[in-house]
């Protein structure tokens, strides 16, 4: 919308760094010229001051990509030029490619997904290591402690393990790190039942998300593999049938929160 100098400047003044994450339009992408567009927008926002820029987000669903379109190499072009324009402005800006949506869905509905690992390996294929500081990553669909990597009552499909869905994303690009730019646990404690389609987190507590984020968060530093870790989410209230983020949120109603200790301590 245009308003990132001020919110790099109020992020700043209270102490803060500030990642955006840029999505354009999904329906002019592929147009001709609209990549070098993109790129110039976010070197503006790199110019302004901005510590770190993902480029795009979850493309390998045709929610954010043309439907039929989603191609792995083609995003590493767009990836390519952002990180020219942003590092021609602003050598100290994190560039993060893109995190993929972890999925398997690939088979039951072509041109509308890639699964997330196909996605990585043809995005290293094309170079994109060459144009990132970090790999994007995302893993929203835990319902086990991140320390184990089996047992999840669905099934043991990688993404629904933190160790594993950080291997999978890592898997073709050695020698770099992950920028977890959503990380977060679902729990319906306090708001009511779940959707259907989220309902595989009906049994997750408060107190579990808490432990959960904080083991992540200790399992994160302590392996080198991971640069940066962002929560989702701090504070959201919408709790609707098509997407209940409240229920990823630390603050909980009434203002508690109980995962800030254990994500606060060393």
């Amino acid at each position: 919308d245009g308003n990132f100098s001020g919110l790099i400047g109020e992020a700043h003044n209270a102490g803060f760094k500030i990642l955006f994450s840029i999505v354009g339009d999904k329906n002019q992408v592929l147009n001709p010229g609209y990549f070098d567009n993109y790129a110039a927008y976010v070197a503006q926002v790199a110019g302004q001051g901005a510590d770190a820029i993902e480029v795009w987000n979850e493309m390998n669903l045709d929610r954010e990509w043309p439907t039929g379109r989603i191609n792995a190499a083609v995003y590493t072009q767009l990836l390519a030029k952002a990180y020219s324009a942003i590092k021609a402005v602003n050598r100290t800006t994190i560039v993060i490619s893109g995190s993929p949506s972890p999925t398997g869905a690939q088979g039951a509905f072509p041109g509308a997904v890639v699964n997330d690992d196909v996605y990585y390996a043809g995005m290293a294929r094309a170079g994109a290591a060459n144009y990132a500081d970090c790999i994007g990553v995302h893993y929203n669909e835990g319902i086990v402690s991140p320390a184990q990597t089996s047992g999840d009552p669905r099934d043991n499909y990688p993404t629904r393990y933190y160790a594993t869905m950080l291997n999978r994303a890592l898997a073709n690009f050695p020698g770099k790190q992950a920028c977890f730019t959503e990380i977060g646990y679902l729990t319906p404690e306090g708001y009511g039942p779940l959707p259907a389609n989220f309902g595989w987190a009906a049994r997750t507590t408060v107190a579990q998300q808490a432990s959960w984020l904080g083991q992540a968060k200790a399992a994160a530093r302590s392996s080198g593999r991971v640069r940066l870790f962002i929560v989702f989410n701090v504070d959201f209230t919408y709790y609707g049938a098509d997407d209940p983020q409240a229920g990823y949120a630390l603050i909980r109603q009434g203002g508690g929160c109980p995962a800030c200790a254990a994500l606060g301590g060393s």
